[in-house]
């Protein structure tokens, strides 16, 4: 059996077969309560105004405005005191550009016979800094040129000299990236047409509450599992049930998500509390230690492990969920046991892509850091137990362990819940001329009578004629076989 996987998360495997009532009140009454649960979690710890701590004039916490190249020349770089008057590159990371009150990192200085460019650009927004002109001095080893028209983000500190309130942070480059999202957009709801324009409308949903709720929430000073664990839930039950409806198998796909989640909760926070890692290994997390020291950074290192992983948790359970329930629809009579083992297979497969994805996205997000060790004077074993990388290493193999966990408790959910369903709806079909009583629902939708495909002239080891779907789902009174089978005879006619 091959399997076909998509990371859109877009599985269509057509409408799903209504679930009985029993089913669905099982479902909805461990459902309806986690849901629950995670609206009263999140009115409780909604953060109630902005967030604490003073303006820090530092990188993305600093007045930002647009601005404009009007003129470029070239100068002598010992003529302007490049090295000395607050040179920039502007390909360098916001928050060490010279301007708005940051520190210029340490670079290369300029040979006396060098080449700079001295760039004026004029501030084309804010109000009343609007028309207000500065000059920026390119040094010839940036990584990045300034060209006339081309427009920048600016930022300005108005406590700082007036020589250097202003500084150009970075390039404004809203429509390239708005184009992109145009066209992954477009992409969506072109191949996933309905499906797709409902997932764009779940991820915008999830988006909307991580920048207004977990963020938020965090710098308020709430405990960042508890606040990842309930916007986690939040954006779990609204993607799956957006994307993939109101049903049995998408309620299934939410337990399953749910007991990986806690599985990998648990994972994480052993893990990061034996290993002693503080979250604190960067300038980001440094910064924000700095603004606001009542966030607990392992705490806030074990909710990213958490959010980082749902999007692929919840594209392996619906995978295996469909599985199963399209096995259990192709051969109504399995056992649980059948289609657990047969799904599992599907899931072999899925696990092997989805874990190589997961490590090859860290190891692309920690590329550089890698190239640095990798020219260092230092031994494996030193550079994967230190605390920066030893920290994307548990986040890599916590997430997933918890993916390939996440496999066989969900089939196994899936499994024993379509069976259980199924059974218990079966009623006795008619008797078959030499048969005992079918397993089927009565007449409904056979495929009428036929001969039987074995070699033996009753129907042998071969189906009777019937093989008619009744009562819409089950088998009516063929598939036996011969003498000994269920129902050897002829299946009933359906409508």
């Amino acid at each position: 059996m091959t399997h076909s996987h998509s990371h859109s998360h877009s599985h269509d495997h057509g409408p799903a077969r209504p679930a009985s009532h029993h089913l669905r009140r099982v479902i909805a009454a461990v459902l309806i309560p986690f849901a629950i649960a995670v609206v009263a979690g999140m009115i409780a710890l909604w953060p109630g105004g902005p967030p604490g701590g003073e303006r820090s004039g530092v990188g993305f916490d600093q007045q930002r405005e647009t601005g404009r190249v009007t003129k470029i020349e070239e100068v002598k770089c010992s003529e302007v005191g490049a090295g000395m008057q607050n040179p920039v590159d502007p390909g360098a990371p916001s928050g060490g550009e010279g301007g708005g009150g940051g520190e210029t990192p340490a670079e290369p200085q300029p040979k006396k016979d060098d080449t700079c460019e001295r760039a004026t650009i004029e501030v084309i927004s804010g109000g009343k800094l609007k028309g207000r002109t500065f000059e920026q001095i390119v040094t010839p080893d940036a990584s990045r040129r300034l060209s006339v028209g081309q427009e920048l983000v600016v930022s300005y500190e108005p406590k700082a000299p007036k020589e250097v309130q202003f500084g150009v942070v970075d390039v404004v480059r809203g429509v390239p990236m708005g184009v992109l999202a145009g066209l992954f957009a477009l992409a969506v709801v072109l191949v996933g047409r309905l499906r797709g324009l409902f997932a764009l409308v779940a991820l915008g949903i999830s988006f909307l509450i991580l920048i207004e709720f977990i963020l938020p929430a965090i710098l308020r000073g709430s405990n960042p599992l508890l606040v990842a664990v309930v916007g986690g839930s939040a954006i779990m039950l609204i993607a799956l049930f957006m994307c993939h409806g109101f049903n049995a198998r998408t309620s299934v796909a939410a337990l399953g998500t749910l007991v990986s989640l806690v599985v990998i909760g648990l994972l994480g926070s052993f893990f990061i509390g034996w290993s002693k890692l503080t979250g604190n290994t960067e300038e980001t997390t440094g910064t924000i230690h700095d603004l606001f020291p009542g966030i607990e950074m392992s705490g806030l290192l074990l909710a990213g492990v958490l959010i980082g992983s749902l999007g692929v948790l919840d594209d392996v359970t619906v995978t295996q969920t469909s599985a199963i329930w399209e096995l259990k629809q192709a051969n109504p009579l399995a056992h649980w046991r059948e289609l657990y083992g047969a799904a599992m297979r599907i899931g072999r497969d899925h696990i092997a892509s989805v874990v190589n994805t997961l490590v090859l996205a860290y190891a692309g997000a920690a590329l550089p850091l890698l190239l640095l060790f990798s020219v260092a004077n230092v031994g494996t074993g030193t550079v994967a137990t230190s605390e920066f990388v030893a920290q994307e290493i548990v986040r890599t193999l916590v997430g997933s362990i918890g993916l390939v966990l996440s496999v066989p408790l969900t089939t196994a959910l899936a499994a024993l819940v379509v069976s259980t369903d199924r059974e218990g709806e079966l009623a006795p079909g008619a008797a078959g001329p030499g048969g005992e009583p079918g397993r089927g629902r009565g007449p409904g939708r056979g495929r009428g009578p036929g001969p039987g495909r074995g070699p033996a002239p009753d129907g042998g080891q071969g189906f009777g004629g019937g093989q008619g779907f009744g009562g819409g789902q089950g088998f009516g009174g063929g598939q036996g076989t011969g003498d000994t089978g269920r129902g050897g005879g002829p299946g009933a006619n359906g409508p």
